[in-house]
């Protein structure tokens, strides 16, 4: 993991991993250590990786782990609160290991995805159609092209 995520005021690798074995044995789910590989590869991983992706990066170390485990193991982390989901534009979803409340933009060229810590002046009150809910998290999601994408078009 590079500066990034201490520069931004996350957590680091280390108390990330602590904050999920503290969260699993909490919760009596058991840590394996094919649990501890694709959540490491997941905080490794910053392109908000597939599960198909992490499933690759895992199997380097468990040759055998399959796919439906893969995804299986993030959506049961994303229910604990360890990581989060992506969706959009009708592509695989994807997967961020990051905890901290943040926005996203996606490339509907190059499918890249960058996070957005802040946004100036924006500030998203709790819609009327909301109300009575529980809103436990916000997120803005952004989609067009890349700087690198926008830059070829235009070469």
């Amino acid at each position: 993991m590079n500066d990034r995520g201490q520069q931004s005021g996350r957590l680091s690798r280390e108390e990330r991993l602590a904050k999920f074995r503290e969260i699993c044995a909490g919760s009596g789910l058991r840590i394996t250590p094919q649990r501890v590989a694709i959540y490491e590869s997941l905080l490794e991983m910053e392109s908000h990786p597939s599960a198909e992706q992490v499933l690759k990066k895992v199997r380097e170390k468990f040759s055998n782990i399959s796919l439906d485990t893969v995804n299986r193991t993030l959506l049961t982390l994303c229910s604990m609160g360890l990581c989060s989901t992506l969706e959009g534009s009708g592509d695989a979803r994807r997967f961020d290991g990051i905890q901290k409340e943040h926005h996203h933009f996606k490339c509907l060229r190059c499918k890249k995805i960058i996070d957005v810590d802040e946004i100036d002046g924006l500030d998203v009150g709790t819609p009327a159609e909301l109300a009575g809910c529980e809103v436990v998290r916000r997120m803005v999601y952004f989609e067009g092209r890349c700087a690198e994408c926008r830059a070829e078009v235009t070469e």
